[in-house]
């Protein structure tokens, strides 16, 4: 037999992270949960890979931001990020000095809405919690070095800047993931910019007159230029993706977009893992498994043996990898692709300009 011989013993008290996956987590979804962290581990935190996380579902609210996304960040474990907007929003709430809690999920939401709570399964917090964000987040984007139209990592790093200030004034022990990255140099994009508060907010100041706004098509083309540097570098790219959705696409629809829109020969990035609950059957399971997204340019078919799909919740599963990544692997030098942003774009757009037909 070509497979693993399952041949398990007793859980014992006081074992570490680094045994229960490896020796406990045997069958099923456990399996490719270790999988998943031997990949992370073993592979993609190699110093030559440049490794891009995304992130999606209701994930920062329950405190995972901090918890398990900043140490990964804070560690070099994370190079770049792609978020849904209302992730990055929620994450701000505990570094203003707002309060979230949970409850049990069978709450009267009729009763909630009366005392103006708001419930996010369970998770419940006063309504002001949204609107002294909102007044903190219109007034930093109110300064004069936001009046232009950005990429949407430069807007969450120069907000980043002003909510890292907000947790020094506080004395909180909270990082925020949007500080954190600001701090360590990692580019924070959101693929859906006005589908969440801070785009809603935005939308409000520009009626207001204010110039403040997204670029989404300097998104598309900073986020190629990334992956396009890590590969023409020499070095290999990785994608870890909590979730699906929009940001997992994004993430992804770089390697097609070096290949087929700007026409650089690329063969897709070289290590996949995901964590979800959704199914490829149903359509549910965005850009699907890592086989199909080979079909797209996505992944390089040489290297599937190297990518996982795990189903579980992002819950479960993020604080397991986290652990055992910091407990496996010694901090990486971060890359501070932020900083580096002009630099790869302007090789991008050369090496795509030679591939140009003359008019």
């Amino acid at each position: 037999m070509l497979g693993r011989k399952l041949d398990p013993r007793h859980i014992e008290a006081g074992i570490g992270v680094d045994t229960l996956v490896d020796e406990f987590l045997l069958s099923y979804n456990a399996a490719r949960l270790r999988e998943a962290c031997h990949i992370y581990v073993d592979k993609m935190l190699q110093p030559e890979v440049t490794v891009g996380l995304t992130i999606s579902g209701a994930l920062t609210p329950t405190g995972l931001g901090h918890a398990a996304c900043v140490p990964l960040v804070e560690a070099g474990f994370v190079d770049w990020i792609v978020s849904t907007g209302a992730n990055v929003y929620h994450d701000m709430h505990r570094s203003l000095g707002l309060a979230m809690y949970g409850i049990a999920p069978g709450a009267d939401d009729m009763r909630l809405r009366r005392e103006r709570i708001i419930r996010i399964y369970d998770i419940v917090f006063d309504q002001d919690v949204l609107f002294k964000t909102d007044e903190f987040v219109a007034e930093v984007m109110k300064s004069g070095e936001l009046q232009k139209r950005m990429s949407t990592a430069e807007l969450h790093g120069r907000l980043g800047r002003y909510v890292r200030e907000r947790e020094k004034l506080l004395g909180t022990s909270y990082r925020s993931l949007i500080g954190a990255a600001w701090e360590a140099g990692v580019p924070l994009y959101t693929s859906s910019p006005g589908d969440s508060s801070l785009g809603m907010g935005l939308a409000a100041l520009r009626l207001s007159g204010y110039g403040v706004g997204f670029d989404p098509e300097l998104d598309v083309n900073e986020t190629a230029a990334i992956v396009y540097d890590a590969k023409r570098s020499g070095g290999r790219s990785g994608v870890l993706i909590l979730g699906g959705g929009s940001p997992k696409n994004f993430a992804l629809q770089t390697e097609p977009q070096i290949q087929e829109i700007y026409g650089l020969d690329e063969k897709g990035h070289d290590y996949f893992i995901q964590i979800t609950d959704a199914r490829p059957d149903t359509g549910g399971l965005s850009g699907a498994t890592s086989q199909e997204a080979v079909t797209w340019g996505k992944v390089d078919p040489d290297q599937l043996p190297d990518t996982v799909v795990c189903y579980a919740d992002t819950t479960i599963a993020l604080p397991i990898m986290t652990a055992y990544a910091l407990t496996k692997r010694k901090p990486r030098t971060r890359r501070r692709l932020y900083d580096r942003r002009g630099e790869m774009l302007a090789r991008l757009t050369e090496d795509f300009r030679k591939k140009q037909k003359p008019r």
